[in-house]
């Protein structure tokens, strides 16, 4: 059976109203047009709703169950026009963002934080990725917008791309198990040394294969992780050099030292990249607006 639901929405104005006048003001129609759609929908339910008379409207039997499932249908649906609004206001609704764990914790909390205390209406959804799984979520439409390191081998198709930050990789030890501080070395002589880095998964990854392929070396790291945090734990402890982002270096830590390269790596960037096919909320836009 096909539902009008205009006729549904008629019915319930009457309903609550009990007054076929009153429906037509709050439903801009006129009362002629109101009495004709009651008499549709009762040939089509083939029941009476309504028993009219001079001075009152009143429920059949048959019109209170039809009411019982009608008004909460059009309390959904007010319900759902309502978060419609507020999802492309700053309300409510939702702000989704991809990005990898790094930098989550080095470069968006802050923003985040700032972002909630303004709008503590709009729930916030940060899928963690790296930053090639990150623009595999954009693309399937999973998140807004993501935060993520360029050169990015998954970034393709039509994207509209912003430069946030810049930053430099570096290669850390601690200088007890490596006495290697105040030399400066080269790609070639590094790969004597056990390298740990950032799994194929990763753009970190892809950026230093690339580095050492232009040299034409071939590096084969000794560990690979999936977090920058215990890479360079494991290097404070001395199993190996490590090569991760310097925004990620804590700072006066002993156990670390930066290592000195003959070679100058290029300049990484941090970049939000949002989708032409995806569309960006009111929240999504005011948070990339911060960065």
């Amino acid at each position: 059976m096909d539902i009008n639901y205009e006729l549904y929405r008629v019915f319930y104005h009457v309903a609550t109203t009990l007054s076929f006048s009153e429906a037509s003001k709050q439903l801009f129609i006129s009362q002629s047009a109101v009495s004709q759609s009651i008499k549709v929908l009762e040939k089509k339910l083939d029941q009476p709703l309504f028993i009219r008379s001079t001075k009152k409207v009143q429920l059949t039997p048959e019109g209170e169950i039809l009411l019982k499932h009608v008004e909460p249908a059009m309390n959904l649906i007010r319900k759902g026009e309502a978060q419609l609004l507020e999802a492309h206001s700053l309300k409510g609704g939702q702000l989704r963002i991809g990005a990898s764990d790094t930098i989550c914790r080095y470069y968006l909390v802050p923003y985040l934080q700032r972002f909630h205390q303004e709008f503590p209406n709009v729930h916030i959804k940060v899928t963690n990725h790296t930053s090639i799984d990150c623009a595999r979520s954009l693309e399937s439409g999973e998140v807004d917008f993501i935060v993520v390191n360029f050169p990015n081998s998954a970034l393709t198709g039509d994207l509209n791309t912003r430069v946030i930050n810049e930053f430099h990789d570096v290669f850390v030890a601690n200088p007890e198990a490596f006495p290697l501080m105040g030399r400066r070395l080269t790609l070639a002589q590094l790969l004597k040394w056990p390298i740990m880095m950032l799994d194929r998964r990763s753009t970190t990854s892809e950026f230093l294969h690339h580095v050492f392929q232009q040299h034409q070396l071939d590096l084969a790291p000794e560990i690979e992780l999936s977090s920058n945090d215990l890479l360079i734990d494991l290097a404070r402890i001395g199993l190996g050099i490590a090569f991760v982002p310097d925004f990620c270096i804590p700072k006066d830590c002993p156990d670390l030292f930066i290592l000195e390269l003959e070679e100058r790596l290029p300049a990484r960037q941090m970049m939000v990249v949002s989708s032409d096919y995806t569309p960006i909320s009111q929240a999504a836009r005011h948070f990339m607006d911060m960065l």
